[in-house]
């Protein structure tokens, strides 16, 4: 009878790096899937842009302002909605790149500032935004 000589036993090892690749490609599917799972809700506007260099020349922005329903100011000026309307319409055939801030006072409704901005993206002035204030923070 003849005997086999005995063999060296290897132990068995798990190899780390293809378990982390592993664990980064579940993360990343699961980050992908959940954020397009989110159903992102607002205005589209845009945000005014910011150089670090300047160079001096600050484009015009036309300043409209919501006092109430109904109740307008275009530069500091009291209008109606037809004639801030009427200046929207002026300032965009003058200015080739035309500019405008909508702000209001705190407790004048927020539906009347979508309609100038609404009515500002109709006219085809592409750089409407609304102007809000930093509230500070109340965590503590």
């Amino acid at each position: 009878m003849k005997l086999k000589a005995p063999t060296a036993v290897k132990k068995a090892r798990v190899e780390i790096i293809p378990l982390i690749d592993v664990v980064f490609f579940l993360l990343a599917t699961f980050v992908l899937v959940s954020l397009s799972m989110t159903r992102l809700q607002g205005l589209k506007f845009d945000l005014p842009s910011s150089r670090s260099t300047t160079t001096g020349e600050e484009a015009e922005v036309k300043k409209v302002l919501v006092l109430g329903e109904g109740q307008y100011s275009w530069e500091d000026q009291d209008v109606t909605w037809t004639q801030l309307v009427a200046k929207l319409k002026q300032y965009r055939r003058e200015s080739p790149d035309p500019r405008v801030l909508i702000s209001g006072e705190e407790d004048a409704p927020f539906g009347e500032a979508v309609a100038i901005l609404d009515e500002a993206r109709f006219l085809g002035i592409g750089n409407a935004s609304i102007q809000t204030k930093v509230q500070p923070s109340t965590k503590n």
